[in-house]
């Protein structure tokens, strides 16, 4: 079981796949706790509950690519999965992802169980070589990896009878853009200290502000040292000047018809919600007048002959 994988696959997890497998245990441990433990008090691990799914994507020559998963229905009574379940989730999936395919499976646990073997066999008339995604639940603040391990199974001979183990693979974390914003957003949604929106707001200007300094700060170091080595304070070297007009070739990027057309866009599209946002406070300033001289009129009308005013 702790053997590891000869097959020379490489692995390639998308971030999707582990906040799907987080998202389903933690639903799944919320809708089961026990109320015993709705002061504060967390379950044992020995009494987490094990979620399963599917793990979907691609495989181009010996590259396996894991792009997303669904949930399965699992009976622990008669350790089956509900193949109706999976079938329906197969088409409909295959509907929106016409190029993902059924790579395997994923579960959440400690370490592969002999088990798991019975799900891993179940699933291989759809892939013959499954891959077996395990999730481990328990946070760890030591572990800097992730707690994600990846199986797959190999046919060992072991004590004369040739027998399916699960061996273990190594992977790396791919990303794509959309991915990238969605969980950079994900990660600072929600603050440490539960601050509001506008801490949340004041933060990410201190982030871009302290970026734009260093930046600012960097670009005069250099500046100071070119300055410098044409005075012929310092040498010449070759080198560094390459780089530096490698980093100013750079530059002219910004300065295309398609960058100030974007730039113009954005720039008037920031102008109209501000003019927006100062028509609705003049109309709202307004309402406001109107109220109180209709209600300036009506108590003067009351001692006096009413007319209609406003």
């Amino acid at each position: 079981m702790a053997a590891s994988s000869s097959s020379g696959l490489t692995f390639k997890l998308h971030p999707l796949v582990i906040l799907n497998i987080s998202d389903h245990f933690t639903r799944v441990k919320s809708q089961l706790q026990h109320p015993s433990h709705s002061n504060g008090g967390e379950p044992s691990p020995a009494h987490s509950p094990r979620v399963y799914g599917c793990v979907i994507g691609v495989q181009r020559g010996r590259t396996v690519e894991i792009f997303n998963s669904f949930e399965l229905l699992y009976d622990s009574a008669t350790d089956s999965l509900d193949r109706a379940f999976l079938e329906k989730k197969q088409e409909l999936y295959k509907k929106v992802f016409p190029n993902f395919y059924i790579l395997g499976w994923y579960s959440t646990g400690t370490d592969a169980e002999e088990s798991d073997m019975h799900i891993h066999k179940a699933l291989m008339d759809i892939n013959e070589s499954p891959v077996y995604v395990l999730l481990h639940p328990s946070i760890n603040h030591a572990q800097k990896d992730l707690p994600v391990s990846i199986y797959e199974s190999e046919l060992h001979v072991i004590e004369g009878l040739p027998q399916l183990i699960f061996v273990r693979s190594s992977y790396t974390i791919e990303t794509v853009e959309a991915e990238r914003i969605s969980v950079d957003h994900v990660a600072h949604l929600k603050p440490a200290d539960g601050g509001s929106a506008a801490t949340q707001l004041a933060a990410h200007l201190t982030g871009i502000h302290s970026a734009i300094k260093m930046l600012n700060s960097r670009v005069r170091v250099l500046l100071q040292y070119l300055v410098s080595m044409q005075k012929g304070e310092i040498p010449c070297e070759n080198s560094l000047l390459r780089q530096v007009s490698s980093l100013l070739r750079r530059l002219p990027a910004i300065e295309s018809g398609k960058f100030q057309d974007d730039f113009l866009m954005e720039y008037n599209d920031t102008l109209l919600v501000t003019y927006l946002a100062m028509l609705t406070n003049c109309s709202s300033a307004m309402n406001e007048l109107v109220d109180k001289i209709n209600t300036a009129y009506d108590r003067h009308g009351r001692r006096g002959g009413r007319t209609a005013f406003i």
